[in-house]
């Protein structure tokens, strides 16, 4: 299993930092190969709309995007992880979202098949402060879109209410112990959709 994290806090050492480590250590010990990619330290600039990729399906743009492309093809599994900042995903994340426009010609404009000739996986893990009733469903539909347009089955998502301070995951009543059961399930090969909290909205 081969699997690429992006990890879209700016903060290091924060509960997204902690929750995405924990999911990792937990594939990587049931022997996944596990890349991590921390957003905020890549130069990704948004997309443009300059058309670019309108023919070919290849970003123009030369940043370290580039090379990104290569791991989401060569990926058995996507994760995604990054914390509610004004009921969004932060800017750092929105950009890997944004520079999926290419993938998304390729395959819906110029049909030219799954990206790295496969499907994939796909996971959210989303902490958020406040308690609002409607944090997850705008972000929801933008991970939808984004797996869609990088052909990954979104499989669901870990999502987590009212966690703020800096490592107060730790102190979540299921958080870290269910990120290492669908790192460990995901790692095995283990039908993650039949997981329960797995599609739990909010927790």
């Amino acid at each position: 299993m081969n699997i690429l994290a992006f990890m879209g806090s700016p903060r290091m050492g924060g509960n997204t930092d902690i929750l995405l480590t924990s999911f990792l250590e937990a594939a990587e010990s049931r022997g996944a190969d596990v890349t991590r990619i921390n957003l905020a330290t890549q130069n990704i600039s948004p997309c443009t709309e300059c058309g670019g990729c309108d023919k070919t399906g290849t970003c123009v743009l030369q940043d370290d995007m580039t090379d990104i492309y290569p791991s989401i093809a060569a990926a058995d599994a996507l994760i995604v992880a990054s914390p509610i900042f004004f009921y969004n995903i932060t800017a750092y994340t929105q950009a890997l979202v944004e520079r999926s426009q290419a993938c998304w010609v390729s395959k819906y404009v110029l049909r030219k098949g799954f990206l790295g000739g496969k499907r994939r996986i796909g996971i959210f893990l989303s902490l958020g402060a406040t308690k609002g009733k409607l944090l997850f469903d705008g972000v929801l539909r933008v991970i939808r879109y984004f797996f869609d347009a990088v052909d990954a089955d979104f499989a669901g998502s870990l999502l987590y209410r009212g966690i703020e301070k800096r490592g107060e995951v730790r102190i979540h009543p299921s958080a870290l112990e269910e990120a290492q059961t669908l790192g460990r399930a995901l790692a095995s090969g283990s039908d993650i959709r039949k997981i329960d909290f797995l599609h739990r909205r909010t927790s």
